[in-house]
């Protein structure tokens, strides 16, 4: 390891760096600022270059390159944190006397602005951290005592919102007390006393998995703990009081590495530090017992090639939430009134109990409890004795059966008529198909990637199944969705490939690959749905490994049109979707913003609050927008 002498205005200062470079140096000067915390200001284009946010003794200011103040919030505040949006800053910071953490915004030319204050906590705020999200919803994270943590939205573009929104509680270290965020990378970065220093993804619908980024030694470079943190482009920089040092971590290929160890002997037991980047190099801003320093590294890690965006989409509406816990919803099915589509519905099933049935506000008007159902498709037009009916059938993982559930023509209302039992040993997805002499079929497989096709029947009142052909993939398929008008059959194999075959019974079960895990597709594919436009048709995919759904032409040669996830809407109070097993659509015009169609996806991680599993409504108009379609 290269140690390179750094001078500091008579400090001993040392840096040591893993890979060979030219020797940075660094100047540091202690600057006469009364303050418990300093930052350098995110690039505003109203702000003065060189400008700075500090906590005074009784006021949150804003200062100039020069130190003037530009504006000033009275105040007694600890800890702060801010994002730049046009000529404005959101600053977000804990109020002292009262104990709760609130939201400001400064203008350059109105200065600051009324403060929102977030809702008292029942524990102790230690420390707080932003985080701007691809789609400018701006997030607070706090850190409280005994590991306690929060993730609230309150701000779009830099707006606070008039009610701060709880995402999603962490279950953070215990005796931690600082946190920070990369953007770009959707890092949280939490250190943990004794222990080490922690990344979380930050993203609202992300699950809740840590990895180590540095650890106490003998197992890492820390002598004790982390304190406060800074965020470069494709960099992060960690002070260490015990051991007076400033570590350096670098992104690269999705991992954090050290970079190197800046020895600061001459400061005593520094807990604050702010960077910025400054030509081939950083500005510093490091606070200690002693005051606050201000100087340049010559160091700067070399930022990520940026990827491009991913489109966002909001849900307009949701459901009651599936009744049992855990992961408990996965497939939903669409059933259009064929007078008044007001009045359709959608069906959901619940695998832990059952079939539930909403409408098209996601207010839950049935719930049949008769079974764990996994998948659920729908058809009309099914002869039940004297009576035509249209038909929901659903996979039942209790008696591996086929479970028919009749929906009446004029109320959408569901009724048990009865199972059909299949040669499966562990049923698992399903779907429908109508063939060209109007019988319905139902397809449906096992874990172990069999498929067995039934013919439907109950024209004499009972129900009844033929089986007219079965074929295999290698490995575990779930979701199929049926094209009744060209005959085809989409099925997905999880970890492998969407593939398409004959859908007739006795047509050939050759497999043709439409996309395959890779690029936009990441393991499992989940659920797959089929838009009939009148510019052309188009498979939608669940991507479930990167939270995304992938459009492609619905025939040869199987074009990509695009890829997107479904974002929060804080307008409304509705989280993302994200983990998506089941998904539907349908291009009827069921009214108002479902008029080209309605998008109904599973989601697995119910946020803003936390809850039971239910379903996102996405109007198709939104996807057909964000991708270009047609």
């Amino acid at each position: 390891m290269r140690m390179f002498t750094l001078s500091m205005l008579g400090l001993s200062v040392a840096l040591a760096q893993g890979a060979a470079s030219a020797a940075p140096s660094l100047t540091l000067e202690r600057t006469p600022i009364d303050a418990q915390a300093s930052q350098w200001l995110a690039p505003a284009p109203a702000l003065k270059q060189g400008g700075r946010l500090q906590l005074a003794a009784k006021a949150l200011q804003v200062l100039d390159g020069q130190g003037r103040v530009l504006g000033e919030l009275p105040g007694r505040f600890e800890t702060l944190d801010h994002r730049a949006e046009g000529d404005g800053l959101l600053v977000a910071t804990l109020d002292k006397q009262r104990q709760q953490a609130l939201l400001a915004r400064f203008d350059a030319s109105s200065g600051w602005g009324a403060p929102h204050y977030l809702p008292a906590t029942r524990y102790a705020i230690e420390g707080l951290c932003l985080y701007r999200d691809s789609a400018a919803n701006d997030f607070l994270f706090l850190v409280g005592e005994e590991g306690i943590g929060e993730q609230w939205l309150v701000a779009e573009h830099a707006q606070p919102l008039a009610e701060a929104r709880l995402v999603r509680t962490l279950s953070l270290p215990p005796q931690s007390a600082f946190c920070q965020v990369e953007d770009a990378s959707h890092s949280l970065f939490i250190n943990e006393e004794n222990v080490g220093l922690w990344r979380y993804p930050a993203a609202a619908e992300a699950p809740l998995l840590r990895e180590p980024v540095d650890l106490v030694a003998l197992f890492g470079g820390l002598a004790k703990a982390v304190a406060g943190m800074a965020v470069v482009p494709g960099g992060l920089l960690a002070l260490d009081p015990a051991a007076r040092a400033l570590h350096l971590y670098q992104r690269s290929a999705g991992q954090w590495l050290r970079a190197g160890t800046l020895s600061l002997q001459g400061l005593k037991e520094p807990e604050q530090v702010s960077a910025r980047v400054a030509g081939k190099g950083l500005e510093l801003l490091l606070a200690d017992d002693q005051g606050t320093h201000r100087g340049v590294l010559g160091w700067a890690p070399q930022a990520p090639h940026s990827q491009p965006p991913v489109a966002q989409v909001k849900a307009l509406a949701q459901t009651d939430g599936v009744p049992s816990l855990g992961d408990a919803a996965d497939d939903p099915a669409i059933w259009v009134h064929p007078r008044q589509p007001a009045l359709s519905r959608v069906f959901g099933t619940d695998k832990k109990g059952g079939l539930l049935a909403y409408d098209l506000q996601g207010k839950q008007l049935q719930d049949l409890r008769v079974g764990r159902l996994n998948n659920v498709d729908v058809r009309g037009g099914f002869q039940y004795g004297a009576h035509q009916v249209d038909l929901a059938v659903a996979s039942n993982r209790d008696r591996n059966s086929l479970h028919l559930f009749a929906i009446d023509p004029a109320s959408g209302e569901l009724s048990d008529i009865g199972q059909v039992p299949t040669e499966l040993k562990e049923i698992y997805g399903l779907c429908l198909f109508k063939d060209s002499d109007q019988a319905i079929h139902a397809i449906a497989n096992d874990k172990d990637g069999r498929f067995v096709q039934y013919r439907l029947d109950a024209s004499n009142g009972q129900v009844t199944g033929t089986l007219v052909r079965s074929f295999s993939t290698a490995t575990q398929s779930e979701g199929c969705v049926a094209d009744d008008r060209s005959q085809r059959l989409f099925i997905a194999e999880e970890d492998v490939a969407v593939w398409t075959l004959d859908a007739r019974a006795e047509g050939s079960t050759q497999l043709d690959k439409v996309l395959g895990v890779g690029g936009p597709v990441q393991d499992d594919i989940e659920g797959l749905a089929l838009y009939h436009g009148k510019g052309g048709d188009y498979l939608v995919v669940s991507s479930q490994g990167n939270d995304r759904y992938v459009v492609v032409d619905a025939a040869p040669p199987y074009r990509l049109r695009g890829s997107f996830q479904v974002g929060l809407n804080g307008a409304l109070g509705i989280d993302g979707a994200s983990e998506t097993d089941g998904l539907e659509v349908t291009s009827a015009n069921l009214g108002g913003p479902w008029a080209e169609g309605l998008l109904v996806v599973q989601d697995g991680r119910k946020r803003m609050p936390e809850g039971k599993q239910n379903y996102k409504y996405v109007p198709w108009a939104a996807v057909a927008q964000a991708l270009g379609l047609n």
